[in-house]
C-alpha cells in the first residue's frame, strides 16, 4: 500500500467519524439514540440512503439539499467531516500507524463534540464525556503493554488526573457561584474536566483550566463585550426613537446578548496542552529562573 493511498484512507475513516460524529451532535442533546432509528432529514423525515451519507461527497453531490424534500442540509456535516477526517490524517501523518495516533485522534474528535454541542445547545452530553473518560483510562492500563506515549498520562497519573481535573473544576464552580450568586459551571464541565484528567494527569488538567480560562477572557473582551454593548446601545436608541418600554435594563441573556458556555475553551485548551503542554511549562519555568 502506497503512502498516499494509506493516507486517502485514513482520511476517508476519520471522515467517517466525523459523520457518526454529527449524529451524535444532533441526538445526544435531545436525548435520542444514536443507533436506532436510521439517519433521516429532520424536516420531512427522509431515510437517507447509504450513497447519500458519503462523507463530504455526498453533500457536494446534493448539492447541499434533501433529496426527500429539498431544503438545505446544515454546511456543518462536511464541515465537521472535513475537518475530523484531517485531524485524524495529521495524528497519522505526525505520529505514524501507531497506538498514540489512534489516541490522539479519537480524543480530539470528542473533543470536537464536546465544543460544538456546548456552543449550540449549552450542554455537554455525557455520551462523549463518559466515553472519553473510559477511554482515556482504559488506553491508559493497555498503552505499557502496547505503547508508551510521552504524551498521555500512565496509568495511575489517568486516574488521580480524573480526579484533581474534576475536583477542581468543581471548586472554580463553587467559587464562581459563591461570588456570582447564580450557577456558574455545569455538570458537564465537571464530567469534561474529569475525561481531560484522565488522558493528561494532575498537573496538565490543571493546565487545561488556566489556558480555557485565558481563551474564555479573551473571547470575552474580543467578542462578547463589544457584541453585549453594542446590542446596549442598539436597544437604547431604539427606546428613544420609539419610546418602547421594558427594553433597557434586561439582563443579557433577555436582550440576546451572547453567552459563552466554558467547554467551548476548554476543549481547545485541552487539546493544545496534549500537544504542546510540557513545552509551555518549560518555558513558563525558564521564563520565571531567567528574570
Amino acid at each position: 500500500m502506497t503512502v498516499a493511498i494509506l493516507l486517502a484512507f485514513v482520511f476517508f475513516i476519520g471522515a467517517s467519524v466525523g459523520s457518526f460524529l454529527n449524529v451524535c451532535i444532533g441526538r445526544w442533546p435531545a436525548g435520542e439514540s444514536v443507533v436506532r432509528p436510521r439517519s433521516r432529514c429532520p424536516r420531512c423525515g427522509h431515510q437517507i440512503a447509504w450513497y447519500e451519507n458519503i462523507p463530504i461527497v455526498s453533500w457536494v453531490a446534493l448539492r447541499g439539499r434533501c433529496r426527500g424534500c429539498g431544503q438545505p442540509i446544515a454546511v456543518q456535516y462536511p464541515i465537521v467531516e472535513l475537518v475530523v477526517g484531517l485531524g485524524w490524517l495529521a495524528a497519522v501523518w505526525y505520529f505514524g500507524l501507531t497506538f498514540s495516533a489512534l489516541r490522539v485522534a479519537v480524543f480530539g474528535t470528542v473533543l470536537l463534540g464536546i465544543a460544538i454541542t456546548d456552543l449550540k445547545y449549552y450542554l455537554i452530553p455525557d455520551g462523549f464525556t463518559v466515553f472519553g473518560l473510559l477511554w482515556g483510562i482504559s488506553t491508559a492500563i493497555a498503552a505499557p503493554f502496547i505503547e508508551t506515549s510521552p504524551l498521555f498520562a500512565g496509568p495511575w497519573d489517568a486516574l488521580l488526573g480524573a480526579c484533581v481535573g474534576a475536583g477542581a473544576i468543581a471548586i472554580a464552580g463553587w467559587l464562581g457561584e459563591a461570588a456570582l450568586k447564580k450557577e456558574a459551571m455545569g455538570f458537564g464541565d465537571v464530567t469534561l474536566m474529569a475525561m481531560v484528567g484522565a488522558a493528561l494527569g494532575p498537573t496538565r488538567s490543571l493546565l487545561t483550566i488556566f489556558i480555557g480560562a485565558l481563551l474564555g477572557a479573551l473571547a470575552f473582551l474580543l467578542i462578547v463585550y463589544p457584541v453585549t454593548a453594542w446590542r446596549r446601545r442598539n436597544t437604547a436608541a431604539r427606546v428613544a426613537v420609539g419610546g418602547e418600554e421594558g427594553e433597557v435594563g434586561q439582563t443579557e441573556a433577555e436582550t440576546g446578548a451572547p453567552l459563552v458556555p466554558f467547554g467551548v475553551f476548554l476543549a481547545p485548551a485541552a487539546m493544545l496542552t496534549l500537544l504542546w503542554g510540557d513545552a509551555l511549562v518549560r518555558w513558563y519555568v525558564g521564563l520565571i529562573q531567567g528574570g
